[in-house]
């Protein structure tokens, strides 16, 4: 762990909603006065998108398992290396991965490729990660332990597969038969690779729907905000000093145990500000 040079994770599954919580991360960094350098965990894939489609279908014919989700199709070991570079140094070398194409014209390259590798972070105050693999721990790897502050997005499955349906088929031209596919291709990484990190990470959010989601494949809209409560669930809350009491009236939350509060899934922007903005403030204190 690095006081001079923090990092801090958030980590979730594909349609958990890590996205949205990073843009809200983003506008406490803004308040706080920290230039982050910003490392998206799609950018350590192994594979370009036809690449990447090309082995899935070979490994559908086949009996094996490959997934986005595993550590076959991820460069996990130069993640561990730059986080541990950038503990000690301040900066190290990524790429961007090209999603749309917005980005595309933006990098002036085609969509599911990547950028050349290039040295970023000097200017910057802290490392903030957002991807699948930020609180890792799996044979021979160990991101976990290079991380300050580690977040899991969590939703209850049933709901991250609908954000996943919803996003796939409206935004990225995919049928639900294509995304239920991927779904079960994944399920043994969720299950070994995605899903354990969650006992490692410092905070997780969990949205939980107040309506019925009981057949995901079926559904026609994501759960709004009104729809849903979020149980924050805080692993060692003496670690970051963490007052209930105080949370609890600036979020009107509830207990449901000692580290674990409930809210209003609208206040979700809110509690990821009152929570991390002072943990935040410390780090840049102590740098």
């Amino acid at each position: 762990m690095s006081r001079k040079y923090p990092i801090i994770a958030v980590t979730g599954s594909s349609g958990a909603g890590t996205s949205s919580v990073k843009a809200t991360f983003e506008g406490v960094f803004e308040e706080c006065g920290i230039t982050p350098m910003l490392v998206d965990g799609d950018g350590f894939h192994r594979y370009a998108r036809t690449e990447m489609a090309k082995l899935t279908a070979e490994t559908d014919r086949g009996s094996g398992r490959f997934s986005l989700f595993g550590t076959e199709a991820n460069l996990l070991k130069e993640l561990e290396q730059l986080l541990h570079h950038y503990s000690e140094h301040g900066y190290g070398s990524i790429r961007h991965y090209i999603h749309d194409e917005e980005q595309a014209k933006l990098y002036q390259q085609q969509p599911g490729t990547f950028t050349a590798w290039q040295e970023e972070g000097r200017d910057s105050d802290l490392l903030f990660y957002e991807g699948l693999h930020g609180a890792l721990v799996h044979e021979e790897i160990d991101i976990a332990q290079h991380v300050d502050l580690k977040v899991g997005v969590v939703p209850v499955i049933n709901l991250e597969w609908i954000q996943k349906i919803q996003r796939d088929t409206h935004e990225r031209g995919y049928d639900k038969q294509q995304v239920k596919a991927s779904i079960l291709r994944r399920m043994h990484d969720y299950v070994n690779i995605i899903t354990p990190q969650f006992s490692l990470t410092d905070i997780n959010f969990q949205r939980i729907p107040t309506v019925d989601t009981s057949n995901p494949f079926s559904a026609t809209r994501i759960p709004t905000n009104e729809e849903s409560l979020v149980v924050i669930h805080f692993r060692k809350p003496e670690k970051f000093n963490i007052d209930f009491a105080y949370l609890q009236s600036k979020l009107n939350g509830t207990l449901s145990r000692s580290d674990t509060l409930v809210i209003n899934s609208e206040k979700m922007p809110l509690a990821i500000e009152v929570i991390f903005k002072p943990i935040i403030e410390k780090m840049r204190d102590k740098a």
